[in-house]
């Protein structure tokens, strides 16, 4: 027979929901349930591509503790699965002096949180990294612990654990519906019928389909976004250990990698896409947006131009915000919700471990009050947005 009775049920396996699974299933070896609509490791949510931005610079002390924090989760991980998945290049943000992402704000952070530094000019950067072409008005914060988060290995390595730890998998598996009852939940999936005592939503795009069985939506905005990797003549010059990773801090907002999991150089516009639905979305890249891209490589990192070798779409899910969610549901505190707002891969295993502290102990030592589900912009009918970070 068919086990139908779980301490813990996941919805949603991609980067949020698979770490979940394997943070839990340490914990609470064969009474975990992962559900996904799709195929394990799909390519249909945010998740699933060789790499992800990792760093400590942030724009709030609040998200720069909870990177330091992130970065233990990925040791952790990675002392568990014998693999490495993180790999430092350091990281540049930069931008004109003048730019609508100021700087000052990453540097304040860094220096209340005690993360070192460097504030370079012009000159400097093109000297460290003579790609580069900036002029006389531009800076740069470099962080020599920045770097690339291999993501569609860290995934398939948090899945694969999790199931040594007991936990099981059904993929192609879409939520029908969701009951709670007294001292439990039932979830219907795919024609069957399982029951948990806690439930964990980490869906994405799909957030507020799985929210309205509980009576709750929030101000979701959900964007196709693509990424670009570009086959430069020069791809000596962009090996991870020659080139870091970069964030050009205006808006709009691009950002970039050394070579990595391709033989080229990976681009793109953050938050650059056009408002989609997760059921309604193509997987054509946007044109528009890529000569965006084109246009800012050309002008500041001409050598990382070249052929192109595919354009790869995914979906943001964002906050209006652009903070997490990461809660329990209000009314509910069986029941469990966490949105990444198009930025959390770097936090994607700590956010997992979060999840399971909060379902088998009730809280969680890391400071998720910024997070809340209840605040006061996600009460709001028509919020306003704001998506720069």
């Amino acid at each position: 027979m068919m086990k139908q009775d779980f301490d813990y049920i996941i919805v949603g396996l991609g980067g949020l929901g698979s770490a979940a699974l394997y943070w839990l299933s340490r914990r609470a070896h064969g009474s975990v349930l992962g559900l996904d609509q799709f195929e394990i490791g799909h390519v249909r949510g945010a998740s699933q591509d060789h790499s992800r931005i990792i760093r400590l610079a942030y724009h709030t002390p609040a998200y720069v503790s909870l990177a330091r924090q992130a970065y233990q989760s990925w040791d952790q991980l990675e002392k568990d699965a014998g693999e490495k998945f993180i790999i430092t290049t350091g990281g540049l943000d930069f931008a004109s002096k003048d730019s609508s992402i100021p700087i000052s704000s990453y540097l304040q952070s860094l220096e209340i949180c005690g993360i070192s530094y460097e504030l370079l000019d012009a000159a400097e950067i093109m000297r460290r990294w003579p790609p580069f072409r900036v002029s006389d008005d531009i800076h740069g914060l470099y962080q020599s612990d920045a770097g690339i988060v291999a993501a569609d290995k860290c995934n398939a390595a948090h899945v694969r654990l999790a199931q040594e730890y007991g936990a099981q998998l059904h993929a192609g598996s879409p939520v029908t519906q969701i009951r709670p009852m007294t001292g439990e939940i039932e979830v219907k999936a795919n024609g069957r019928i399982f029951r948990c005592r806690k439930l964990i939503i980490t869906a994405g795009a799909w957030s507020n389909s799985v929210l309205a069985h509980f009576g709750k939506r929030l101000p979701l905005t959900v964007t196709k976004e693509q990424v670009t990797y570009f086959r430069s003549p020069y791809l000596r010059d962009f090996q991870p250990d020659r080139f870091p990773v970069w964030v050009w801090l205006d808006e709009p907002c691009y950002y970039g990698f050394p070579v990595y999991g391709e033989q080229g150089i990976k681009a793109a516009q953050d938050v650059g896409g056009m408002e989609t639905t997760a059921e309604g979305r193509t997987f054509a890249p946007d044109l528009a947006a890529l000569h965006r891209v084109q246009d800012f490589l050309r002008k500041y990192l001409p050598a990382a131009l070249g052929p192109i070798l595919y354009t790869k779409t995914c979906l943001y899910t964002l906050l209006p915000d652009r903070d997490f969610v990461i809660d329990s549901v209000p009314g509910f505190p069986d029941v469990f919700v966490a949105i990444g707002s198009g930025h959390s891969f770097k936090f994607a295993s700590l956010i997992g471990k979060i999840l399971s502290e909060m379902a088998t102990d009730g809280n969680t030592d890391c400071n998720i009050e910024p997070f809340k589900f209840s605040r006061p912009i996600l009460q709001l009918d028509n919020p306003p947005k704001n998506f720069m970070i």
